[in-house]
């Protein structure tokens, strides 16, 4: 039975997550939807579940978004972190 409430895209898109006790954490995501991401970290830790990080997410060129969202970290298994968008 299919639980999401978004439909995913699978896109690889660059992802930083900035937390002021962690420090930046540099990814990439496997899927996106309007509820938020699954993104691979390479090389570093995972953010705990419930961590709430600030996340830009860009292009070669430069940030899709201007500004960092907040998302929450809702999910974690082996170095792939489910992000949901917080409110």
């Amino acid at each position: 039975m299919e639980r999401r409430q978004h439909e995913r895209t699978s896109r690889s898109i660059r992802v930083e997550m900035t937390h002021p006790g962690i420090g930046t954490i540099v990814g990439f995501t496997t899927d996106i939807s309007d509820g938020g991401a699954q993104v691979v970290i390479d090389n570093q830790p995972n953010p705990p579940v419930g961590t709430v990080v600030d996340v830009l997410f860009r292009k070669v060129v430069g940030p899709i978004n201007s500004e960092p969202v907040k998302m929450r970290v809702v999910r974690q298994f082996r170095n792939i972190v489910g992000l949901t968008f917080a409110v």
